[in-house]
């Protein structure tokens, strides 16, 4: 599974639902897209380490860019971006997941769910939580 960039913040301000469904994959995966906004909330360069160890602790892999992804991403910007204001950001991750035949969860289910060929998975947080 590719986990969106939302998910993986509300693992480090500590919600335990985020961090449960991060603990019970067996594939942890990001895109490079993800990996770099991590990187640019960083406030510091303890939270930099943070976010380094986190990933590395979890065996996440980061899955490049490649010519197809951004072909796809662009033509997502074309389809989406008038009728949903699809984010460059998000069309490349969504691109990443469908080239990569993964499912993407996500707890911005609006920012994708125009996608049709996405398997889009909503990370929904419990009351309790």
């Amino acid at each position: 599974m590719i986990f969106d960039t939302d998910v993986l913040i509300r693992v480090f301000r500590g919600h335990p639902g985020a961090a449960q469904l991060v603990e019970e994959q067996n594939e942890r995966r990001i895109s490079l897209v993800t990996y770099a906004e991590l990187i640019q909330g960083a406030r510091s360069r303890q939270e930099l380490r943070e976010i380094r160890n986190f990933l590395n602790d979890h065996a996440f892999q980061t899955l490049p860019l490649s010519e197809n992804i951004g072909h796809r991403a662009c033509v997502y910007m074309e389809e989406y971006t008038l009728k949903t204001a699809l984010s460059l950001a998000d069309a490349l991750i969504a691109a990443t997941a469908v080239e990569h035949h993964m499912a993407l969860c996500t707890a911005n289910r609006k920012h994708y769910r125009a996608i049709g060929e996405l398997d889009l998975r909503t990370f929904r947080a419990r009351r309790d939580d």
